[in-house]
C-alpha cells in the first residue's frame, strides 16, 4: 500500500470524502490480498504479481485518460521512478509471499510496521532528528510485531518465512514511501503508479521459466480481481490525500485489520489468536503516536517565527 500525494489542487475542507476514499482503498487492498492468499497454493508467485501488475496498469492508464490525458504517463524523471519502482516491486513480491504463507490478519498486522521503518530510515538516511517519543513508539511497535509473529514462527517454518517476508516487505514499502515523498512535489500520483506497475509487470514476466500454468476460468477471474482491486485501491488511497490531511487520514489505514479478520474468517476459516490482537493493538498505537508527533512537528514548522 502506498500513500502518495500529487501536485494537483488539494481541498482539505472535505475530510469526509478523503476518509471515504481511504477506507475504500483499504477494503480493495484487503480483497486483493485475500485473492492472493486463495491463489497462492496453486500459482507461482511471479505469475500472480504479473497479473496484478498488468491489470493494475490498465486501471491506472484508464484513470490517466479520465483525469488529464496521456500526458500523465510521460516523465523526464526516470531515475527517481526507477528507484521507487524497484523498491516497490521487491516489496510486492515479499508482501504477496507473506500473505500466501500467513493468515490474513497476521500478515496485515505485521505490515503495519512500515511507518516504524519510515522513522528509522528518515533518521539514518535523511538526517531527520528523531526524539524520544518517536523512538519509543518504534521500539514498542517492533515488540508488538514480535508478539504477533512469535508463537507461530516457532512452530512452523512456513510461518517463520512468512513473518520475515512481511517484515522485509514493510521495510521496502517504507523505502518506497520515502522516495514517493521526494517525488510527489513534481510528479502526479498516477504517473508514479504507472511506472511502478510497468516495472513490476516487466520484472515478474522474467519468472515465467519457473513454470507458470494456464488458469481455469474461475482462477483467471480471481487473477484479474487482484489487478482490478489493487489498481483501484492504489488510486483511491492516492486521491484521498486531495481532500484530507495526512494526519487525519493515516489512522484509517488500520481499518485494514478489520477487513482482514472478516475475510480471513469467512473465506479461510481463520480467526486471530489473542497474541495477534494484543500485538496489533501495540503496533497500531505506536503508529498513531508517530502520526500524532509528525502532526505536531508539522504545525511547529509551519508556525511563523
Amino acid at each position: 500500500m502506498s500513500a502518495p500525494s500529487d501536485p494537483s489542487p488539494q481541498t482539505f475542507d472535505r475530510p469526509l470524502r478523503g476518509i471515504g476514499y481511504k477506507i475504500a482503498g483499504t477494503v480493495l487492498f484487503s480483497i486483493m490480498f485475500a485473492a492472493i492468499r486463495w491463489l497462492g497454493p496453486s500459482f507461482p508467485l511471479g505469475e500472480i504479481v504479473f497479473f496484478r501488475s498488468l491489470v493494475g496498469a490498465a486501471v491506472v492508464i484508464t484513470a490517466a485518460f479520465a483525469s488529464g490525458g496521456p500526458s500523465l504517463l510521460v516523465t523526464s524523471n526516470i531515475r527517481s521512478h526507477a528507484l521507487r519502482s524497484v523498491a516497490g516491486t521487491i516489496a510486492m513480491f515479499c508482501n504477496f509471499a507473506a500473505y500466501i504463507l500467513l493468515p490474513l490478519a497476521n500478515a496485515t498486522a505485521i505490515g503495519f510496521a512500515a511507518p516504524l521503518f519510515v522513522v528509522v530510515m528518515a533518521a539514518l538516511f535523511l538526517g531527520e532528528r528523531v526524539f524520544v517519543y518517536r523512538w519509543s513508539a518504534v521500539v514498542a511497535g517492533f515488540l508488538g510485531v514480535i508478539l504477533i509473529a512469535g508463537p507461530e514462527t516457532g512452530l512452523s517454518r512456513g510461518a517463520f518465512y512468512g513473518a520475515l517476508f512481511a517484515l522485509a516487505g514493510a521495510a521496502l514499502q517504507a523505502t518506497a514511501w520515502i522516495l514517493i515523498r521526494r517525488m510527489s512535489a513534481h510528479e502526479h500520483s498516477i504517473t508514479i503508479a504507472f511506472y511502478f506497475m510497468l516495472t513490476s509487470a516487466t520484472v515478474s514476466l522474467f519468472t515465467i521459466w519457473t513454470g507458470w500454468r494456464v488458469p481455469a476460468n474461475s482462477e483467471l477471474a480471481v487473477l484479474l480481481l487482484t489487478g482490478i482491486a489493487g489498481g483501484a485501491g492504489q488510486l483511491f488511497l492516492s486521491f484521498s490525500y486531495r481532500y484530507g490531511e495526512a494526519s487525519v487520514l493515516a489512522p484509517f489505514d488500520y481499518a485494514a485489520i478489520i477487513w482482514a479478520v472478516i475475510l480471513g474468517y469467512f473465506v479461510f476459516h481463520e480467526f486471530p489468536p489473542p497474541q495477534v490482537w494484543s500485538g496489533s493493538a501495540i503496533v497500531i498505537a505506536a503508529g498513531l503516536l508517530i502520526v500524532w508527533r509528525e502532526h505536531l512537528l508539522g504545525k511547529r514548522r509551519a508556525a511563523p517565527i
